[in-house]
């Protein structure tokens, strides 16, 4: 059975803490799970005239989307993601492990678009997926969506030998704050830098030192959202930055504005 849980969107990977949106969040079933970190399904309800924007820092995979009117395999973005909301609407997210996307894709994520059509996978039975998913959406039915999602799932060989493995160096860096080196990541796992460089921008789009900033700068700006966010000099220091300069200017180039700066916009 599919387990659930309500949140708010305050992940570490949504920038814009307190938006009017629900998520539902919903963890996949067993053989799902070699698939699926977990299914997000926002809702929203906007009055006329107002609109929500939201910024994404997203986690180093791909999902794919469903929405009323579309349907589509995302890989991450260098940077932001950013996405206004108006009206009222839903998607049906599902974040993906990180080495799932290449076998799907059925080509390396660095070549590909930053988001590739459903009817355009590698995989079979994707004709009436998204139908089935908007059936169980369009009437609430938060299970129903995903049980035809699994069914799916169900009908595919399982992850590779290499995806499974790209999937272990991710959780690697995201578990262990003090991988701050490629060369640190390449020599846990036995392998090359080159060799690694190529594994991990194949299945995620960008390269293994793209994959550690990320998950430092997804720390940042969860610490810089809590109720007492540290000084800034500690924070840098406990990420691994040399410096406080090194680490505003590597925040401000991916997240928009400076440490200082996105910790009083949240206090506002």
């Amino acid at each position: 059975m599919t387990a659930r849980t309500d949140v708010e969107p305050r992940s570490k990977g949504l920038l814009t803490p307190g938006a009017p949106v629900r998520i539902a969040r919903l963890f996949p079933g067993d053989r799902a799970a070699l698939f699926v970190r977990h299914y997000w399904l926002p809702r929203w309800e906007l009055p006329a005239g107002t609109s929500i924007r939201q910024d994404v820092l997203e986690y180093p995979t791909a999902n794919l989307v469903v929405e009323p009117e579309g349907a589509a395999l995302f890989r991450a973005h260098r940077g932001l993601s950013t996405r206004t909301l108006e009206g009222s609407g839903w998607a049906f997210g599902v974040l993906l492990h990180p080495g799932v996307a290449r076998g799907w894709a059925g080509a390396s994520l660095r070549g590909l678009p930053s988001a590739l059509p459903l009817p355009r996978l590698r995989v079979d039975g994707t004709g009436g997926l998204a139908e089935e998913v908007r059936g169980g959406m369009a009437r609430g039915d938060d299970d129903a969506a995903v049980a035809a999602f699994e069914a799916w799932l169900g009908t595919l060989p399982e992850p590779d030998d290499d995806a499974r493995l790209v999937d272990r160096i991710v959780t690697a860096v995201e578990d262990d704050r003090d991988l701050l080196r490629v060369e640190q990541l390449a020599e846990r796992f036995g392998l090359g830098v080159r060799h690694l460089q190529r594994l991990v921008a194949g299945h995620i789009g960008f390269g293994p030192k793209w994959l550690i900033q990320r998950y430092r700068l997804q720390e940042a700006a969860a610490a810089l959202r809590s109720e007492e966010p540290p000084p800034l000099a500690d924070l840098a220091a406990a990420l691994g930055y040399a410096d406080q300069a090194h680490f505003s200017r590597e925040f401000k180039a991916v997240v928009g504005s400076t440490p200082g700066a996105y910790s009083a916009a949240v206090r506002r």
